[in-house]
């Protein structure tokens, strides 16, 4: 009985913040002591990987290069963190996915 009054208030709390228009809102209520999911009302994730995260995975694949940009884009259907970088005369961008931090796309210019 005390597992089912554990469940019912996190399923009124839901509710209470759905109902109220609160900031975030829990998406997933889940009664195996794993992490709840929680969405904000710009659509991000907290598995949504940081802008300062997604430049040291850009700089891991380009070492020694400098930072020149950074911008949230769509890359491949999804959203995704563009690196601009510099290194002698070569110019990186370098996509990383804003949900997996894995890279998605990279470009390699030559500017003379």
């Amino acid at each position: 009985m005390k597992r089912i009054t554990r469940i019912t208030v996190g399923t009124l709390a839901t509710a209470a913040l759905l109902t109220a228009g609160g900031g975030v809102a829990l998406a997933a209520h889940q009664t195996d002591s794993t992490a709840i999911t929680s969405t904000t009302t710009a659509g991000t994730t907290a598995a949504d990987i940081s802008s300062r995260k997604a430049v040291q995975i850009a700089k891991k694949r380009v070492p020694g290069a400098r930072v020149t940009k950074v911008e949230r884009e769509w890359e491949h259907g999804q959203r995704a963190w563009k690196i601009e970088l510099r290194k002698g005369a070569w110019e990186y961008d370098v996509y990383v996915s804003a949900r997996t931090g894995k890279i998605i796309k990279l470009k390699r210019e030559y500017d003379d």
